[in-house]
Parts: structure tokens; C-alpha cells; sequence
């Protein structure tokens, strides 16, 4: 069998990756972006070259022995950013999860490893792959070793050979190392000749085969400063050289036996892909689960009820409805199952539908019910007809409260988590997408019978430890009233004016044709603005524009390229504002056309409320806590938002920085307080502090800058972070966060108290006591802990402005019925309540809205709430 060895840089491509893919976290707020390209990088050359023997080689520390000959070696480099330091170790959990080897050595680098491994391979008559973002690497190439060099993001590579880079640079491979040594390396801080770059280096090259041979011909050296600085340069080339040379014989201790590849452990790869989120990889995985699902479940005894009786509805009864389909607004339910003292029960749809009885019991107030996602179970009953009441306990809330970490995929994921095995998943049971395939009904039955068997035997488990961690009030007085509002908010839905936004999309569509106009008369001629091939050749060779990045296929046209020519020609804005006007449209503009209810002219998201660390609420299907408010149009899209009555009105009532309001509180810091107290625009006044200036001297940029401070701390950014937000460098973000910290030392004393806080328990509160586990908060490696501790501080802030507006939410609906007003909650986005009610009724929502807002908790500082109304959402502004 022919051997083959796929040897990875490990470093470099995790650079490669954090900074070619946009900051992506999962549900853990981890940043996931190096992880999530090197896994794609991973999965790409492991299909294409079906590797026998793979290693992953990674740097082991900033002193290598190249040091010992130029001190300065990489000297310059920045800091890694937390954001990717944090990654590191996943990276290493995912080589684990695939069976790969890794190694490092001190005082040597990744290249030497690689090089080494790569000339033993030779050796033994392997053939040799390497992967790097590293062109320096391309010195290993040869007759049996490939390398392939990371272009565009981490899966697009340019396969470098010895015929590769002849026909490149017309250059042997040896070559490679003098090319180095002349034209230097900014990134490794290899200083080169100076004045010599990639194009004088080849063409000496050329003519005098090596550096020494050209360093023993300086006589024949045409222009006078080449000559000069080759003839004081000399010492300093032959140094670089040395320098850029790849160490083939570094002192390894593992053997190519040592690193044979035989494929990924799957359950463990699955899992942690299930971790990070990674669903598009989750998808390509061979089922790991289903290996691991089948088998041996305790057998159930149940009755297949074909008439209902008022025994089998007694009182405290777990009752389950099946529905399999994500978006229950218009899925089917597939049958119902109760468990009680009196027996276990499967209800088909038909019989359920058929009966007085049991639609009698659901709606009965004082029969309690214990259900799983009571939210989903009020919607699909309403759906029917019925309604559902007398609830007094929810699996899922109750789960996502005692640990908002664990991800929840399927009911099974919810019973495992409370080491409960007698479930299995639906993707098990039912099959998966396209395999997905209807049951018999004495199977289907018993799956969902066991679903209410496990409400029903988890109850009293769950909720002693929710009494136990004395989040009982938080259950049973917040989330759970709200799962009905946010149920009737669902089923109530919001009206669209169908005319209207297909009116807007008339609009944009000639907006669109008006710009592809300019965009024309700018190019010159006619062409596809949406092919990225014909789009280059008008920007890079017909227009003669600076080329910013290359791609496999030629020319990069990507929105961060063109946004760094933004200032180069007309026709880049123009380009810019044509694409942003092609996602409005087909996102927003067709996207809710799609979803639009035809007969009631309603759009019905789902708000989910067991799926954040924080207790964010979110929105999907469609998500209507992201339509975009920074383009002139994107906020238009508003307009098509109206009451669902005549003579009523959209009221929107919003908190004014509630999260900087909380983090006053729980900080105590005295100059926030003042602050808002006071009535200050906290940006400005954080300006004028970090800036030393009086209010008139503020700038807009000033403010601009303080303002991403200040929300940057509520979510922990870093140097790195906030130099990106702003366009500044690390250092002078570093210096503005200092400052920051210096200003409100109360804000500093918080964030250093909880850290410790939760070293010693464990998890960290918010107000409401809602809990976040954080064990990582311990872990022996810098780069976790560090994540963790950034975690712990913004956790309690955030956490604790989603429970006040959802306490705001519980309190509003309470309000709105004890003054027997008609007006209807719709929506939550972010810190912003929307409603619909009649005029008469604008005047005293005025007056209770804010009321009820600001007083739905008391802190230190006092809650703002601002609030407007119009005849359309974009009108209540």
C-alpha cells in the first residue's frame, strides 16, 4: 500500500483562519472562527488525499535557536489576540477527536518539525503532503513532497511543486532560501537586503544562481545604490539566508509508526462539534449518535386510546405533544401522550380532535398540567382550536435555567442531561432528512409515550434543584408567566402591509437598475457587477485599480477589499451599495414575502427562550429582531410593519443603555452612578473624562470612540477587539481601556471581585439569580481561563438586562389587563418593547409603559424608557 504523510503546520493555519473568517462564537459566547476553518482544512485534505500517516506540528515557545543568531528574530510580532489564544486549545481537542499526532519541540519551530519528518518520509519512500499559511515552506517541495500554501481562507490552496515554482518564479526550489535571504521577511523579521524586494531578488537570482555567488560577483553589479547595498548588506543577507534555512535534522523523538492515521473517533468528534455549534459539519458526520443510541431501553406498558375518558385526565398529569418539525406554527402534530396515576396513555390527533372531554381538560386552569416547551404546546393546540391552560411545569425551562450551557438539540438531549437514558433522539427513532421515514403506530406511540414518562418521573427532580439553587422565584414567577405572553405574541403575529413592502421592492429594484446604470457608465461598458471574474477584470485591469488580494481564480472582490478602495474611484460605492441593496432585497424584502401568512397578512416569528447563556430572548422564522437599521432602506422595511386594526397605532417603548445602567448598579462605582443620576449622556461624559475636555469640546469622533468603550467592556472586549471596532491600533486601544479603567475604578474593583467569586463557586448570578456555569474559570491553560474570566464579568451585566426586560414584559401584560386596555404586546427586540393599540388608548400608554418599565426593578441608578408611536413600526421612532 502506498504510504502517504499529511504534515500540517498548526500555527500558522489557525492564523490563517482566525484572521481570514469573520469572529464567529457559539452559544458559549467562544470564539469559534480558527476553529471552525481549520476543522473545514481538516475535513478538505483528509477526503482529497486519504492520508496513512498525518502530524500536526506547532511551535512550542518564542525562543527558538535561531535567536542565538539574530536576537531580534521575529521581534515586532503583536500579541496574539485573546480572542485567538482562547481557540488553541479547542484546536487541540479537535486533533484529539480526529486521531491526529501532535508535537512540538522546544527551541525549535513547527517548520523544523515538519522539515525533519518530511525528509525521513522521503527517505522511506512516502509520499509527502504539507499544509501551511507559510510560504517559507515551499522549500520542502520536491519529487515526493507537495506543500500546499493557504490563499483565500484556509481551504483555498495553491500547490506548490518544483515544476510550480519554476513556472512561478523561475527559480529552482533551493533557490527559495536565497530569494529569502535577499528580499527579507517583515513577518518573521528577517531583515533582508534593503531596497531588494521579490522582483530584484529573482532577477539576481537568475543571473548568479545563489546569494554567495552573487556576493562574490558585486563587481558586476549594475546600479549604483543595488550595488552599495548588497557590498554593506553582505553579512546581513548571508544571515537572513541562514535564517529563512528549514532545520532538516532537528532532534525529534517520534517516529512516522508513532503518527499512522486510521480516521476520527466520530462520537467524539460529533460531540464537540455539538459543542461548538458547527451544525454544517454536524451535518456531513456520519451518524456517530445513532452507533451510539441503539440500545436496550426498559420496556413501557401503554394504552393506545382510541376514546377518551375522564379518568385517564386526572389532575398533575404530564402531558407531551409530538410535533417534529422545527417551525411548530405549521407543523403537524403527530399525537399526544399523558402519564398519571391512572395509567400511561397514547392519544392519536384524531381521536384528541374528536373530543369534548379532552379539550375540556387542556383548557381547565385548575388541572395541572406538566408539559415540555409550553410556549410550543400553547401555539400548535391554538392552531387546532384549543386552548392549553393550568401548566405548572415545563421541562425545558426548568432544564435551560439549571444549566443554560448544555446544547439542546431534542427532547433526549434535555432527559440525558438529567441522566435520564430512556429516550431516544428523533433523528434515532424517525430517521434523518431526507431518510426520515413515517412509523408504524405502535412504534411512533411509544416514543412519545416515553416522552411524557420522563416529564413525569423529572419533575420533582428538577424542581428541587431549582428551590435548591433558590431559582425557584426565577422559574415560576418570570419564565414561565412568560412563556404564555411570548405564546400569545406568536399566535397574535404582525401584520405586514404586503403592498407596501412589495411596493419597496419595486423600489430597490429600480434603485438597483439606476445603479448598474452609473456602474456601466463608470466601467465603460456592460458586465455581470455579480460575477466576481468580470467584476475584477473592470476594477484591476480595465480601471487599473490597486490589487489588495489575490485569489485562486484571479482578483479578490470581497466587500473588506473593495471597502479599502472605497476612496480610489466612484465606482466602489457604487458596487458597495448595489450589493447592499441585493441582500435587502432578497433577505428581507422577498424573505418575508416568503414567510407571510397569505390569508391573515401575518408574519409569526418564534421567540426562543431556552436558547442563550445570558437569557437573551431570540427570534427566528422570521427573525424580527434583525431587520437592519444602519442603511436608509433597511430601516424602511419598517414601514411595511402595521397595526393589524383600523384606527390603531404601532407604540414602541425602548430602555435607554440599560446594560451600562446595570453594570453601574452592580459595580457601585459612584462616578457611573453620579452620572446617570445626573442625567448625563454617559458617552459624552466618559469622553470628556478619558480626554480631558469639557462637554463643548467633545467631538463626534470622540464620542464615537467612547461609546465603543464603554459597550466594549460590558462585553469584555479586548485590546484586539476594540482596535478592530474603532480602525486604531492595539496599543492605543490598550491605553484607551486603561484609561477607561482608571476613570470608574468601581467598574475595575467588579470585574476583579467576580472573578474571584466565581473561582470559589463556580458559576456567576445575575440579579434575578439566574445562573451560568463557568468551570473553565480554573483551567491550567492561560487562554481558557482568560475566555472564562472575560465571561464572569459580562455574564452578570447582560444576564441581568434580559431578566429585567422580561420582568418588564410579565409586568406589562399584568397592567394591560387590570386597566382592561386592548393593546397587545408584539414584540421584544433587544431592549425595545412593540405594541398595537387603538388611539384612544396612546394617552394612558404614555403614562404606564414608561411606568411600568422603569419600575419593574430598582437599581441605583434609575431606569430610562423611551417610547413613540405611529401609524407603522418605522413611524414609532
Amino acid at each position: 500500500m502506498n504510504k502517504k504523510l499529511v504534515l500540517i503546520d498548526g500555527n500558522s493555519i489557525a492564523y490563517r483562519a482566525f484572521f481570514a473568517l469573520p469572529l464567529l462564537n457559539n452559544d458559549k459566547g467562544i470564539h469559534t472562527n480558527a476553529i471552525y476553518g481549520f476543522a473545514m482544512m481538516l475535513a478538505k485534505i483528509i477526503e482529497e488525499e486519504k492520508p496513512t500517516h498525518m502530524l500536526v506540528a506547532f511551535d512550542a515557545g518564542k525562543t527558538t535557536f535561531r535567536h542565538s543568531t539574530f536576537k531580534e528574530y521575529k521581534g515586532g510580532r503583536q500579541k496574539t489576540p485573546p480572542e485567538l489564544s482562547e481557540q488553541f486549545p479547542y484546536i487541540r481537542e479537535l486533533l484529539n477527536a480526529y486521531q491526529i499526532a501532535q508535537y512540538e519541540l522546544e527551541n525549535y519551530e513547527a517548520d523544523d518539525i515538519i522539515g525533519t519528518l518530511a525528509k525521513q518520509a522521503e527517505e522511506q519512500g512516502y509520499d509527502v503532503r504539507i499544509v501551511s499559511g507559510d510560504k517559507d515552506l515551499t522549500q520542502l517541495a520536491s519529487e515526493k513532497t507537495t506543500v500546499y500554501v493557504t490563499k483565500k481562507g484556509v481551504t483555498d490552496m495553491e500547490v506548490y511543486t518544483p515544476d510550480h515554482i519554476l513556472e512561478k518564479y523561475g527559480l529552482t526550489v533551493e533557490q527559495i532560501i536565497d530569494m529569502k535571504g535577499l528580499m527579507g521577511d517583515a513577518s518573521d523579521n528577517i531583515p533582508g537586503v534593503p531596497g531588494v524586494g521579490e522582483k530584484t531578488a529573482i532577477k539576481l537570482l537568475k543571473e548568479y544562481t545563489t546569494i554567495e555567488n552573487l556576493l562574490s560577483s558585486l563587481d558586476k553589479i549594475s546600479g549604483k545604490k543595488l550595488k552599495e547595498n548588497l557590498t554593506t548588506y553582505q553579512e546581513q543577507a548571508l544571515m537572513s539566508k541562514e535564517l529563512a534555512m528549514i532545520e532538516r535534522n532537528a532532534p525529534i523523538d517520534i517516529s512516522l509508526a508513532k503518527i499512522h492515521f486510521s480516521g476520527a473517533n466520530e462520537s467524539q468528534l460529533t460531540s464537540l462539534y455539538k459543542e461548538l455549534n458547527f451544525q454544517s459539519l454536524l451535518e456531513k458526520m456520519p451518524s456517530a449518535a445513532t452507533a451510539v443510541e441503539k440500545r436496550e431501553l426498559t420496556s413501557i406498558n401503554f394504552k393506545l386510546v382510541e376514546k377518551i375518558s375522564e379518568e385517564m385526565l386526572s389532575d398533575n398529569s404530564a402531558f407531551y405533544i409530538e410535533i417534529l418539525e422545527e417551525n411548530y406554527h405549521y407543523a403537524p402534530i403527530l399525537g399526544f401522550s399523558i402519564v398519571n396515576d391512572s395509567g400511561t396513555y397514547y392519544i392519536p390527533l384524531h381521536v384528541a380532535l374528536q373530543s369534548e372531554t379532552f379539550k375540556a381538560w387542556l383548557s381547565n386552569e385548575k388541572s395541572s398540567k406538566f408539559v415540555y416547551d409550553v410556549k410550543r404546546s400553547i401555539v400548535s393546540l391554538r392552531n387546532h382550536g384549543i386552548e392549553l391552560k393550568g401548566v405548572q411545569f415545563d421541562l425545558l425551562i426548568a432544564s435551560y435555567l439549571l444549566n443554560p450551557s448544555e446544547t439542546i438539540q431534542d427532547f433526549s438531549d434535555v432527559a440525558r442531561t438529567h441522566n435520564y437514558t430512556e429516550v431516544l433522539s428523533d433523528d434515532v427513532v424517525y430517521g434523518k432528512g431526507a431518510k426520515r421515514s413515517p412509523l408504524t403506530d405502535e412504534k411512533r406511540a411509544e416514543h412519545i409515550v416515553r416522552k411524557a414518562v420522563a416529564i413525569y418521573e423529572l419533575k420533582d427532580i428538577l424542581l428541587k434543584e431549582l428551590t435548591d439553587n433558590e431559582q425557584f422565584d426565577l422559574y415560576k414567577q418570570l419564565e414561565m408567566p412568560l412563556s404564555v405572553i411570548l405564546a400569545k405574541m406568536e399566535s397574535t403575529g404582525v401584520k405586514l402591509d404586503i403592498q407596501r413592502i412589495q411596493e419597496m421592492g419595486t423600489e430597490i429594484s429600480g434603485q438597483l437598475k439606476a445603479i448598474e446604470e452609473r456602474i456601466f457608465e463608470l466601467a465603460g461598458e456592460k458586465f455581470n457587477i455579480n460575477s466576481p471574474k468580470q467584476l475584477a477584470v473592470i476594477l484591476f485591469e480595465k480601471l487599473g485599480l490597486p490589487v489588495i488580494k489575490k485569489t485562486k481564480t484571479g482578483y479578490s472582490t470581497a466587500a473588506d477589499v473593495l471597502e479599502k478602495l472605497q476612496h480610489e474611484h466612484e465606482i466602489i460605492e457604487q458596487i458597495l451599495h448595489y450589493r447592499q441593496l441585493g441582500k435587502l432585497q432578497s433577505t428581507y424584502i422577498e424573505g418575508l414575502l416568503k414567510v407571510v401568512n397569505k390569508e391573515t397578512e401575518k408574519v409569526h416569528t418564534r421567540f426562543n427562550q431556552a436558547l442563550t447563556q445570558t437569557g437573551r430572548l431570540s427570534s427566528t422564522d422570521p427573525n424580527l429582531q434583525n431587520i437592519p437599521i444602519r442603511l436608509e432602506e433597511g430601516r424602511k422595511i419598517r414601514q411595511a410593519f402595521v397595526p393589524s386594526e383600523q384606527d390603531w397605532v404601532i407604540f414602541a417603548a425602548d430602555y435607554s443603555q440599560i446594560e451600562l445602567r446595570v453594570l453601574a448598579h452592580i459595580s457601585g462605582d459612584e462616578r457611573l452612578i453620579d452620572a446617570f443620576k445626573n442625567g448625563h449622556d454617559i458617552h459624552t461624559k466618559t469622553a470628556m473624562d478619558v480626554f480631558h475636555v469639557s462637554e463643548e469640546e467633545v467631538t463626534s469622533n470622540m464620542r464615537r470612540q467612547a461609546k465603543a468603550v464603554n459597550f466594549g467592556i460590558v462585553y469584555g472586549i479586548s485590546d484586539y477587539g476594540l482596535s478592530q471596532n474603532l480602525g486604531i491600533t492595539r496599543k492605543e486601544a490598550a491605553q484607551f481601556i486603561d484609561k477607561y479603567f482608571e476613570i470608574f475604578p468601581g467598574v475595575k474593583q467588579f470585574m476583579s471581585d467576580i472573578v474571584q467569586e466565581v473561582k470559589q463557586t463556580g458559576y456567576v448570578k445575575t440579579l434575578l439569580n439566574r445562573r451560568r456555569y463557568i468551570p473553565e474559570i480554573t483551567s491550567r491553560n492561560f487562554n481558557i481561563r482568560s475566555f472564562a474570566e472575560r465571561t464572569a464579568m459580562n455574564t452578570p451585566i447582560q444576564g441581568s438586562a434580559a431578566d429585567i426586560i422580561k420582568k418588564a414584559m410579565v409586568d406589562m401584560a399584568e397592567r394591560l389587563t387590570q386597566e382592561k386596555l386592548k393593546a397587545r404586546l408584539l414584540l421584544q427586540v433587544h431592549d425595545e418593547l412593540i405594541f398595537e393599540a387603538p388611539k384612544e388608548e396612546v394617552e394612558k400608554l404614555k403614562i404606564i409603559v414608561p411606568d411600568v418599565m422603569e419600575n419593574t426593578i430598582e437599581l441605583k441608578v434609575p431606569l430610562k424608557v423611551d417610547y413613540a408611536y405611529g401609524p407603522t413600526w418605522f413611524d414609532a421612532k
